[in-house]
């Protein structure tokens, strides 16, 4: 699945080709995609031009001059492609734009979503300056026991972090991927929002340098950890995969467990009961009254 570092370039070369043109045709092929009719798409995105291409966790927005907007959201398979072009299939959306450009979607697994006007999103992008320390630690508290990767690629606590990426964060952290998300020290948190921020930014430079011009499929040569290919990180350590949660996770020994402590069984003190002995008075008799 294309995560954020892939769609920042994707959405910077959609918007050089597309922006500024009218849509002249909008068509879908499978219509359980769509959050609407097929013609109501038609009416209100058809001979308007498009404003900007923007990206929102993992989904891009085709913002149109009469402010409607059109969400794609690739999934797992899901790509972009330039028409006119003789190999394209499985398709599930088409636009036509004006000059005989034209933008696909195709997804062989037909999970691409296509929305008009999608809801905000209520959890922050991971780039987004409310994706900050404080918001971290506050969502981190509030979900004890979840494993620190299930937590960052949770797209309800933050947007645009997926299943490669999150391996690349967590190394660089320094953080066992099976930690406690609750357990994380303050020192270990604010390294962890420093290297989000980082891995992200300079994820999207590598894949500028080698693919300028890429708007499908997922450059992943560049990284250091999750690599099927990679034996072992550039500090030498040996690269251990584990499912979790049923993704495949990249890790080392390098990276710190915050799990909870295990705890011995409590030992069993034997208390030894002290017996009172019963004192028996011994009878009165005559000889107690004598004065000697």
């Amino acid at each position: 699945m294309p995560e954020l570092p892939d769609l920042q370039v994707f959405r910077s070369n959609l918007q050089k080709r597309f922006a500024g043109k009218t849509l002249q045709s909008f068509t879908i092929y499978n219509s359980k995609k769509l959050n609407t009719s097929e013609d109501k798409c038609k009416e209100m995105l058809e001979g308007q031009w498009l404003k900007s291409v923007k990206r929102h966790g993992k989904e891009l927005y085709f913002e149109f001059s009469n402010k409607e907007v059109l969400g794609i959201h690739l999934m797992l398979k899901g790509q972009f492609v330039e028409l006119p072009n003789d190999q394209v299939s499985d398709l599930i959306l088409e636009l036509q734009f004006e000059g005989g450009k034209g933008l696909a979607v195709t997804d062989a697994m037909a999970l691409a979503r296509i929305n008009l006007n999608p809801k905000n999103p209520t959890a922050p992008d991971a780039l987004d300056y409310q994706f900050n320390v404080k918001y971290l630690q506050e969502k981190l508290q509030n979900n004890p026991r979840v494993p620190i990767k299930s937590f960052l690629i949770d797209q309800k606590i933050v947007r645009g972090i997926g299943n490669a990426y999150v391996d690349e964060i967590l190394w660089e952290a320094k953080i066992s991927p099976f930690s406690h998300a609750e357990l994380l020290p303050d020192n270990a948190v604010r390294e962890l929002h420093r290297q989000i921020k980082m891995v992200l930014k300079e994820g999207e430079e590598k894949i500028k340098i080698i693919n300028p011009d890429i708007i499908a499929g997922e450059i992943r040569d560049f990284m250091k950890i999750h690599h099927p290919d990679k034996t072992h990180s550039p500090t030498g350590s040996e690269i251990l995969v584990q499912k979790l949660n049923k993704r495949k996770t990249y890790y080392t020994k390098e990276q710190i467990d915050y799990v909870p402590m295990e705890t011995a069984p409590a030992k069993t003190t034997k208390v030894q009961k002290t017996v009172k002995k019963k004192v028996v008075k011994a009878k009165k008799t005559v000889l107690d009254d004598l004065p000697f």
